[in-house]
């Protein structure tokens, strides 16, 4: 059995790798395209619930402890979020957010 060796198979060896340097770069930049897409079709598909369920979520305790759940379960904190997008969403003004960041914070530790 004859192994490769040599310039001849120093240079297939490099150029094999400069390819796969090369396709890694190109799955690499595709992937992070697809996950800001995906990423941005969930923001969408969030604040469409938001609004659509914006009564629901101020005025239903039960369906607003659902929503934060359903939030905190893929990681994203509606109440730690940024002002503008929750409060416009919400239709909370800066003060119920305030408050509502407060209760949050202080209901877990004085909860016997």
């Amino acid at each position: 059995m004859r192994r490769n060796v040599g310039v001849k198979a120093y240079q297939v060896k490099k150029g094999t790798e400069e390819k796969f340097k090369v396709k890694q770069a190109e799955l690499r930049e595709n992937l992070a395209k697809e996950l800001g897409s995906q990423l941005n079709e969930f923001k969408t598909k969030l604040s469409e619930f938001a609004v659509k369920h914006r009564q629901d979520i101020s005025r239903d305790p039960e369906f607003r402890e659902h929503f934060q759940n359903m939030c905190g379960i893929i990681g994203v904190d509606p109440l730690a979020s940024s002002k503008g997008f929750w409060s416009e969403m919400l239709g909370m003004g800066t003060f119920y957010y305030d408050v509502a960041i407060q209760s949050v914070e202080i209901i877990p530790s004085t909860a016997v």
